[in-house]
């Protein structure tokens, strides 16, 4: 998974066919969890590019899209939101791939 390092990368990869951006931290227990299982998850929605945005370097984007909680996935399509699994809580493998096969 790709980090996000600028605004203009950001904006670029919004608009980039289909992207799912993880709004995560390092600090974040919840966000560690999912680490281990994300490679696989990543693998099998490969239809799919998956994008890292550190929440604290990124702060403002997260007030703008209304992410407040994480880890919290955004889904866009051709730079169209096309769903969103954001909230504070821990998420399983199972929940995530849910989210991502109802896109």
């Amino acid at each position: 998974m790709k980090k996000i390092e600028t605004l203009e990368e950001l904006q670029t990869v919004k608009n980039a066919g289909n992207t799912i951006l993880l709004f995560s931290a390092d600090w974040c227990p919840d966000c560690r969890f999912i680490e281990p299982f994300m490679p696989e998850v990543e693998e099998k929605y490969n239809e799919y590019v998956f994008y890292y945005v550190d929440r604290d370097q990124f702060i403002d984007v997260c007030i703008e899209m209304d992410v407040f909680g994480i880890p919290s996935f955004v889904a866009f399509r051709d730079g169209q939101e096309v769903g969103r699994y954001v909230n504070k809580d821990r998420k399983t493998q199972e929940q995530i791939e849910a989210f991502l096969s109802g896109l």
